[in-house]
């Protein structure tokens, strides 16, 4: 009876988000309804008891301060340099422009993690300059809009933390996992608008050559130095003290908080409203991630106490499928679960309730991280529903339409999947590096 609860309490909380309830609320609400009908008062001492617990994560602290970081480093004006530079530097090649716009994207979301921030400062400094320079419509939004959501892959990601907490595996086991994944998925970008601008030049055009020889003839060498060092630096002190073994993800963070401000205030953008506008968008997005968290934490508490999480092993042992199967069914549940409720969500609803299915059936949960990372990215760029798109049209031209923006996504989804199944099919792609670094 106890296990028929816990699956009607994760379909109701499931039916109710897709309804557009508030998440956390959700959460926390139908769990504690659930639970006081359950367990009876006794309830209300274990909630407390789970919920210091959870919120006493050291690990956890990662996650505001790298918001900090990611949204002190939009107001630096970094970003606008750094592609400037790169656009000039790729410009003679076709498809240059677009290049450059996925190279600083890496570069962002190795600075940032952080999607949303990453594709609206992209769309807002390269889609006109795309655009006038006579790319296609659909190409530019496409390269923009993916370029923004590598933040989900490549380390330090928000996203990378928060499955490392839920899934009791080293962050720092995770950021190594996901740099080849994350290389990779770059490269193949790379080589796509390599390959449109050669078969079809006109959607993606080099840049005048008067302004390629004015930039070479103003010092170019010392403008791409300048352009490269600080966002360098930052990624160096950030990701090379976790992967020396210097510090650990936490303090990571706020090494690259520090270094975020202290960049703001070499470029000439630091001032008090900036410092308070960063401080309230950061205590925002925190506390949203937060109180979610705290539902999540009373759902786990109720449905792991129904006996939902041994039923459903039961269920998968019972009908015999193999591991490789049930990680299928995973996935694409959390790909479509993507379309509709953000990673967050999917990182606190569904990642705890599988867990303890991988565990028993033997699956390496680093490699399992990974997956799920890699498919939030792919849900962040699928229409109807993608959340990266919806980024992109709120700072997009007039003229730049939804089909567009469906239109030039198509090719940067069809890599993903491609990809997504290279890394279930070799596993190496993940764990050779963390492997390599522990030897």
């Amino acid at each position: 009876m106890t296990e028929v609860l816990a699956l009607v309490l994760f379909a109701l909380v499931f039916v109710l988000l897709l309804a557009g309830y508030p998440v956390a609320f959700t959460l926390g609400g139908i769990s504690i309804i659930f639970g006081l009908f359950t367990f009876g008062q006794d309830f209300f001492y274990l909630l407390p008891l789970r919920i210091y617990g959870t919120m006493s994560n050291y690990v956890l602290l990662a996650v505001p301060l790298f918001i900090f970081m990611g949204m002190m480093l939009e107001k630096s004006g970094i970003a606008e340099s750094l592609l400037e530079t790169m656009a000039l530097l790729f410009g003679k090649f076709k498809g240059g422009l677009a290049i450059a716009v996925v190279v600083v994207g890496a570069m962002l979301a190795a600075s940032t993690g952080i999607v949303g921030a990453t594709v609206i400062t992209m769309g807002l400094i390269s889609l006109p300059t795309m655009l006038k320079r006579g790319y296609s419509t659909e190409l530019a939004t496409g390269t923009i809009a993916t370029s923004g959501t590598l933040g989900q892959i490549i380390p330090p990601s928000v996203v990378l933390v928060l499955l490392g907490s839920v899934l009791s595996v080293s962050v720092g086991d995770l950021f190594l996992a996901a740099v080849i994944p994350g290389t990779a998925l770059v490269v193949l970008y790379l080589l796509y608008i390599l390959a449109v601008g050669f078969f079809k030049p006109e959607s993606a055009p080099s840049m005048p050559i008067e302004e390629i020889e004015k930039f070479r003839g103003q010092g170019m060498g010392l403008r791409v130095f300048k352009a490269f060092l600080l966002p360098f630096l930052l990624i160096l002190a950030v990701l090379g003290s976790i992967f020396a073994g210097i510090a650990s993800p936490t303090e990571a963070a706020a090494v690259g908080a520090a270094g975020a401000t202290l960049l703001t205030i070499i470029q000439g953008k630091f001032n008090m409203q900036i410092l308070k506008s960063v401080m309230r968008e950061t205590t925002h997005l925190t506390s949203m991630v937060f109180i979610i968290l705290i539902g999540a934490t009373a759902f786990s508490l109720v449905f792991r106490g129904l006996g939902g999480d041994l039923y459903l092993v039961s269920l998968i042992e019972n009908a015999n499928l193999s591991p490789t199967a049930f990680l299928l069914i995973v996935m694409l549940a959390v790909f479509v679960a993507g379309f509709f409720i953000d990673f967050i969500e999917i990182i606190f609803i569904i990642v705890p309730v599988v867990t303890p299915l991988f565990l028993a059936l033997g699956i390496d949960l680093i490699w399992v991280g990974i997956l799920i990372a890699l498919n939030l990215q792919t849900s962040f760029l699928t229409p109807p529903f993608g959340f990266s798109l919806f980024y992109l049209k709120g700072v997009a031209p007039p003229e730049v339409t939804t089909g567009h923006l469906y239109r030039g996504i198509i090719p940067f989804v069809i890599i993903q999947v491609i990809f997504l199944i290279l890394v279930i099919l070799f596993p190496e792609l993940v764990t050779w590096l963390p492997e390599k670094m522990a030897n």
